[in-house]
């Protein structure tokens, strides 16, 4: 069994940063991909974000320049620099951690932008 947990969000105005972190525990050899969903209130699910075993990177080109995924694969945790949010980014982030080809989703963490 794998356990994902999200935290880090909040209540921030336009322009701000928030760092969301992503813990997984459990029965986990090794964590291939680890990425970050996010979703809007009558908006479909989409990647944000993600980072695989061996550093590689992708970003939705919505927060290219602005946001940052990082990895500490001894922790099992990955992490997620929001820099410059917008009004936009406004949403709940999920965090999956792919493992053994299956892919683990956390609760949730609700990021809200707002003046």
């Amino acid at each position: 069994q794998v356990h994902v947990v999200e935290s880090g969000g909040g209540l921030v105005q336009p322009g701000g940063s928030l760092r969301l972190s992503c813990a997984a525990s459990g029965n986990i050899f090794r964590i291939n991909v680890m990425k970050w969903f996010r979703q809007a209130p009558g908006n479909q699910r989409e990647l944000v974000a993600l980072i695989t075993s061996d550093g590689g990177t992708h970003y939705t080109d919505s927060v290219k320049g602005r946001f940052t995924i990082s990895r500490d694969i001894a922790k099992k945790t990955a992490y997620l620099q929001m820099n410059t949010l917008e009004l936009e980014d406004t949403a709940v982030y999920y965090c999956v951690a792919e493992v053994a080809g299956k892919d683990y989703w956390g609760q949730g963490t609700q990021v809200t932008v707002s003046s």
